[in-house]
């Protein structure tokens, strides 16, 4: 975990690929104990701390995740997650070469929640989700491209499912269709930019995450 940005009402923190946002079955410590022993340990506060988690990421996934130090910065994070207010840029790490250099992609998603993935469809169907993700071509390397994707909609496995359905899935991504697993579990989607309006100060905030230091991301020399 490295912290990114933090205040009195929030904390930005860019997490390692494998971290869970939030507590779950595992049992594994999650990436908001590790926040909140950090606030601890460095603000010598006593007793316990406090840490909302507006949105989460997928554990396979790295980079931004926004956490609240307060319950105020919580629910209005939380409201501006729901509504679209929050701007999410992704880098992707794909097999194939993408039908155009640019493009916006429109799917209906449906989750499968016993298998804990979706499924893309070109039309509405029944207890469907309307998904939308902007995406361009940024970097090649002799096997792989790399995808800035943008998102419009926040749906369940969403990038990785709409990429997955025009035969570009993500690195490392079985469940979406990759050939092979990364050694380390992980999968080559990296959330690198996250912009909105401060939910106290009113200011806007851009942030941006140092992708991992891998070969293959740092190849792309970004």
């Amino acid at each position: 975990m490295i912290v990114i940005y933090e205040d009195n009402h929030i904390i930005i923190v860019s997490k390692e690929a494998g971290e869970i946002v939030q507590g779950d079955k595992t049992g594994d410590i999650p990436l908001s104990d590790t926040v909140k022993a950090y606030i601890k340990d460095k603000y010598n506060k006593p007793g316990n701390v406090f840490v909302g988690v507006p949105h989460r990421l997928d554990r396979p996934v790295s980079g931004i995740v926004v956490m609240a130090r307060t319950s105020k910065a919580l629910s209005r994070l939380s409201e501006m997650f729901r509504n679209g207010e929050v701007k999410k840029t992704y880098w992707a790490i794909v097999k194939n070469m993408p039908p155009k250099q640019e493009d916006e992609l429109t799917h209906y998603l449906v989750r499968n929640e016993k298998l804990n993935k979706s499924f893309a469809y070109d039309k509405e169907v029944p207890n469907s989700k309307k998904a939308i993700l902007h995406y361009k071509l940024i970097g090649k390397s002799d096997n792989y491209c790399l995808l800035e994707v943008d998102l419009k909609t926040g749906r369940h496995h969403q990038i990785r499912c709409q990429l997955a359905k025009i035969g570009c899935p993500i690195k490392g991504d079985l469940k979406y269709g990759a050939e092979r697993s990364n050694p380390d579990g992980s999968i080559c989607l990296h959330a690198r930019r996250i912009s909105f309006l401060h939910p106290v100060k009113k200011v806007m905030l851009e942030v941006e995450a140092t992708v991992p230091q891998t070969t293959l991301w740092t190849s792309f020399n970004q």
